[in-house]
């Protein structure tokens, strides 16, 4: 149904869109935090970098087209029709004021064979001056928000210290949903204190909000984290590889096919990587869970 894949992959997607290969590359575009600037907090989500998750984007030091320059040259000799898609990863993205986000997104989009830009940010960071800002960049190239929101549970909201509640996620994805722009969020599997029921009870809330896409990944434990000093004191159950390839299938039958799968795992850094050791080898896990959707005969949606 998707070419090679029992689900509906980003790859695939953006092939079928732009007919040639799609990479995405990270930038950081030195932003920064609500939770971090001491607007909501000091220090920024439990388990985030001093990076602001962004372990593997460029360099904040140049300027975004030194960064997307950087990167082309690595990878112009594997892919030398390839199209590309800005990734702005680091912190929060759309956490400025309008000029400057306005010069940020268009020094990207000048580049070439760039087709489009991908925007991490928060649920609280899209007022309605951003939203309108968000509008004319998705009438005029290739666009998608992510939202972070990994979990719709109090509880976890507060342990990762998220810094807003779930109404101001509604109120985003609705705003961004209404000007068709499109939607990603994340979820977050391994919190402390949430179990295969509650990732389900998450999953089915973001599909009946109708987001576009839709990250899955372990909670990585980094060194010189918050989380690590949870870990050291407050040590819990950390899923093992196969029971992670097991739930990941099980998810995966009940995302609706047409919602785009961006991520099945997660890369953190593997020098700051404290655990899972595991989810450092990413091509393991992906073809783990390759082999067990068809040992189950599974795909995407299957199971609704």
């Amino acid at each position: 149904m998707w070419l090679d894949k029992r689900y509906h992959s980003l790859d695939y997607e953006l092939k079928k869109i732009f007919g040639t290969k799609v990479i995405k590359l990270s930038v950081d575009g030195g932003f920064t935090c609500p939770t971090r600037d001491g607007s909501k907090g000091y220090g920024g989500c439990i388990f985030c970098s001093s990076r602001g998750s962004g372990e593997f984007s460029g360099d904040r030091a140049l300027p975004i087209k030194s960064q997307l320059k950087n990167q082309i040259s690595l990878l112009k000799e594997k892919w030398s029709e390839a199209k590309y898609i800005v990734y702005f990863q680091n912190f929060s993205n759309t956490y400025a004021d309008i000029k400057t986000l306005k010069e940020k997104y268009d020094e990207a989009l000048e580049f070439d064979n760039v087709v489009g830009l991908a925007i991490a940010t928060r649920g609280d960071c899209l007022d309605k001056d951003v939203i309108k800002l968000l509008k004319t960049y998705n009438e005029k190239t290739f666009l998608w928000v992510e939202i972070g929101l990994q979990s719709i549970h109090k509880h976890s909201e507060e342990f990762i210290r998220r810094g807003y509640g779930l109404e101001a996620f509604d109120g985003a994805i609705s705003a961004l949903n209404q000007n068709n722009i499109r939607t990603v969020a994340h979820l977050i599997l391994n919190l402390p204190n949430e179990t295969k029921k509650h990732y389900i009870e998450t999953l089915n809330y973001l599909v009946e909000k109708q987001i576009w896409g839709i990250k899955l990944h372990m909670l990585h434990i980094l060194k010189n984290t918050d989380l690590e000093s949870y870990y050291k004191i407050h040590p819990f159950d950390i899923m093992d590889a196969d029971a992670y390839i097991s739930l990941i299938c099980d998810l995966i039958s009940i995302i609706p096919e047409e919602i785009v799968i961006h991520r099945l795992t997660g890369d953190g850094s593997k020098e700051d990587l404290i655990a899972p050791l595991w989810s450092a080898n990413k091509r393991y896990i992906l073809n783990g869970i390759n082999k067990e959707l068809a040992k189950r005969n599974l795909t995407q949606g299957c199971n609704l």
